[in-house]
């Protein structure tokens, strides 16, 4: 401080409070855009609001059962399923919140991983899915929305059982991204067995390897790339608090994933690396026609929720934005539930 300074009048509280409402005033007046000219990353004061902001009955703001009866093959793809999923590729507006941010998404071509991919995009981040080989058509159409956003997308097909793949996901990954703020394990196998008696070695470690190794390897590969402020998310499931009888090896995995976020966070925290999950209930995606669910179940898929429906891919997008945002900095070691009412975790 100057002599000046030290001589002048102090100012009144009166006068400070009025010039920091004049400066916060003038901030959320001005639009915000994120590199690239993206529309989604604009702040839309005195316009028109993000159509996410705008008031509706959850109960009826989107499809409800009776579904048409339907089956796919394994992986399944989004853009068979009828109705489509919603992943927010026309409701979904961002507001900047993770400009130039670097992000990887296991499993983003349809589903959880697609709602993500899509909004980290108009919330201004460059990202990078992996995908099986057989979604080759769901992954163009993330591809081309996330450039439509103005960001980089980098598409990287491959098999993530194996622990080499896994490993090479991560390096290419960080080449073309140019780094890496924030990870996503979502890609999942799961398919329903009445009895313990159907489940063979083999399926247990498909769904073994995919959903808890594959994590394990790419969240490993991946640290040494991930510095303060990096976010580590993982998709677990309602599963792991209350699990089916026709889902054993999918619900123990799932429970394993509640457990590697809560150890992994207590370990990352003074690295300033966060690590956090989201237990979503039933989920319209084709996790579910793939034969994640019998076949007779998916008319009424959804319906036993207290809200009567499944929920949308979109619905989860903006807990994966919070989370891997600056807004959720005291947030590690959480598992954000979203299960239409059922009250979980």
């Amino acid at each position: 401080m100057d002599r000046d300074d030290q001589n002048a009048p102090a100012p009144s509280r009166r006068r400070v409070l009025g010039k920091i409402g004049t400066g916060l005033a003038a901030v959320f007046a001005s639009p915000v855009l994120a590199k690239g000219g993206g529309a989604g990353a604009l702040a839309f004061q005195g316009q028109t609001p993000p159509r996410q902001s705008v008031k509706q009955n959850p109960v009826t703001q989107f499809p409800r059962p009776p579904f048409p009866g339907q089956t796919q093959p394994w992986p399944g793809l989004a853009s068979r399923m009828r109705p489509r999923p919603d992943h927010g590729e026309t409701s979904y507006q961002g507001t900047g919140r993770l400009q130039g941010r670097k992000a990887l998404i296991t499993g983003g071509d349809s589903g959880i991983g697609r709602a993500a991919a899509i909004a980290y995009a108009r919330e201004g981040a460059d990202v990078a899915i992996n995908y099986l080989p057989a979604e080759e058509s769901d992954a163009r159409e993330v591809v081309a929305l996330i450039r439509a956003a103005g960001r980089k997308a980098v598409a990287l097909p491959g098999d993530i059982r194996s622990e080499a793949f896994c490993q090479q996901l991560v390096a290419r990954a960080v080449r073309e991204l140019g780094g890496l703020d924030i990870l996503v394990s979502n890609a999942a196998r799961q398919h329903a067995l009445p009895s313990i008696r159907d489940l063979t070695t083999e399926l247990l470690d498909w769904t073994f390897k995919t959903n808890l190794y594959a994590m394990f390897w790419i969240v490993k590969a991946a640290l040494p790339s991930m510095g303060p402020g990096a976010s580590i998310i993982v998709t677990s499931s309602v599963e792991a608090y209350s699990p089916s009888e026709n889902l054993l090896d999918y619900a123990q995995t799932k429970s394993a994933q509640v457990a590697f976020v809560k150890s992994l966070a207590k370990q990352l925290a003074k690295q300033g690396i966060r690590v956090n999950g989201v237990a979503p209930g039933p989920y319209w995606t084709p996790l579910q026609v793939t034969g994640g669910q019998p076949p007779e179940m998916i008319p009424q898929f959804g319906a036993m929720t207290p809200l009567g429906r499944a929920g949308q891919p979109v619905e989860l997008a903006g807990i994966y934005v919070l989370l891997a945002s600056q807004e959720s900095s005291d947030a590690t070691g959480q598992v954000y539930g979203a299960s239409g009412g059922s009250g979980n975790p």
